[in-house]
């Protein structure tokens, strides 16, 4: 009897664990691209301060300014786009597990 319900409680938590797995290998990507987003921005910083002490013009700083502003746009936007990627993607299991889910309530009836 104990492992009839023990299994009983197992298969109805299957659902819960499997939204856990999913939650969680969304997150580690997540963290994943924002480690590598970071990793970009410093580096791109890193690099404009090098090349500010060879300006030798206004004019120059003006552009490196401009290069500098346009990596880091890049790169927030592509940081951006593969967040929502796998936001998405996440939701899509979600949606996916939960119809399952019903469906087999629903068979049950």
């Amino acid at each position: 009897m104990f492992q009839d319900m023990n299994k009983a409680f197992s298969q109805s938590m299957e659902p819960f664990k499997d939204l856990v797995n999913i939650q969680t290998k969304m997150l580690e990507e997540l963290t994943r691209q924002q480690m590598a987003c970071t990793k970009s921005c410093i580096e791109a910083t890193i690099q404009q301060t090098k090349e500010m002490q060879n300006c030798q013009s206004p004019t120059e700083l003006m552009e490196l300014q401009k290069t500098y502003a346009k990596k880091l746009e890049d790169t927030l936007k592509d940081a951006s786009e593969h967040n929502l990627q796998a936001l998405g993607e996440a939701r899509s299991e979600m949606e996916r597990l939960t119809q399952d889910t019903f469906d087999a309530f629903a068979s049950k009836k």
